[in-house]
C-alpha cells in the first residue's frame, strides 16, 4: 500500500473512532447508557496509536518538515482533525510517491513489509496493553 493510501485510511479510521467515543460519552453523560464507552475508548486508543506510528513513518519517508510532522501528530488529539490534515497534505503533494529505500533504516523497513507491519503492530499492541493497565486518562 502506498503512503498516501495508508495515511488517508488510518486518518479516516482514527476520525471514525473519535465519533464512536464521543457518541459513547454523550450516551453516558445523558444517562442513557454507559455501555459504549468501554468499547469505543480502547478502539479509539488503538486507532490513535496506529495513526501516531503511521504519521512518524510517513513523515520520515516523505521527508516532511518538522512543522508538518508535529502538526500531523497534533491533529490526532483534536476530534476529526486527522481527515482534513491528511487531505491538505495530499493536496500539497506531501503524500505523493512510493516508499523510499535510500537509507539503511528505510530500506529495511520497506524491503520487509510483513516483518515491519508485524513489528510496528507489536509495538502498538504493547503500548496499548500498558495503557490499558494504567487506566483511562483523567481518571475516566
Amino acid at each position: 500500500m502506498r503512503p498516501q493510501k495508508l495515511y488517508r485510511t488510518v486518518a479516516d479510521i482514527e476520525a471514525a473512532t473519535w465519533g464512536l467515543l464521543i457518541l459513547g460519552m454523550i450516551l453516558k453523560y445523558t444517562g442513557l447508557t454507559g455501555a459504549l464507552v468501554p468499547v469505543a475508548g480502547p478502539v479509539h486508543g488503538l486507532a490513535f496509536l496506529t495513526f501516531v506510528v503511521v504519521t512518524a513513518l510517513v513523515w520520515t519517508n516523505n521527508r516532511w518538515s518538522p512543522g508538518r510532522g508535529i502538526t500531523g501528530l497534533l491533529s490526532s488529539v483534536i476530534p476529526f482533525c486527522t481527515v482534513p490534515f491528511a487531505r491538505s497534505t495530499t493536496r500539497s503533494g506531501l503524500l505523493d510517491g512510493g516508499w523510499r529505500q535510500d537509507g539503511p533504516v528505510l530500506a529495511t523497513v520497506v524491503g520487509r513489509p510483513l516483518a515491519t507491519t508485524g513489528a510496528l503492530a507489536a509495538v502498538v499492541v504493547v503500548v496499548f496493553a500498558v495503557l490499558m493497565v494504567v487506566g483511562p486518562p483523567f481518571g475516566g
